[in-house]
């Protein structure tokens, strides 16, 4: 195996790694995880034109990105600041915002598709 297809490999097992490690972590994502499960069944089930697939793996995928990235910023900010610091506690609260944003855009649009 080539060193090139060699880091390509152990990239995607780490991010495998960081997703399933966030899967048992974190309640919300495993709420995001069954939210999923329940649109794409329903898409199946409805049988949904590609475009409607599109926006619906669009808006999902921004849903997963969204809580990922909140989930890494607020681990790397209890390593840094392990005690109680009101601008931490901002921090976290501004990237929580931001999944809240993502998560109302795609329940919008999962009504405007499915209704």
């Amino acid at each position: 195996m080539s060193a090139w297809l060699a880091g390509l490999t152990a990239s995607f097992r780490h991010a495998l790694r960081g997703l399933a490690v966030s899967l048992r972590g974190q309640r919300n994502l495993r709420i995001h995880a069954l939210a999923t499960v329940v649109v794409i069944t329903l898409g199946l089930i409805w049988n949904l034109p590609l475009w409607k697939w599109v926006a619906l793996w669009l808006t999902l995928g921004l849903v997963w990105c969204a809580e990922l990235l909140n989930t890494a910023i607020e681990g790397l900010c209890d390593l840094v600041q392990p005690e109680r610091d009101e601008r931490v506690r901002r921090i976290k609260d501004i990237a929580a915002g931001a999944v809240l944003v993502a998560a109302i855009a795609t329940a919008v649009a999962g009504m405007l598709i499915f209704l």
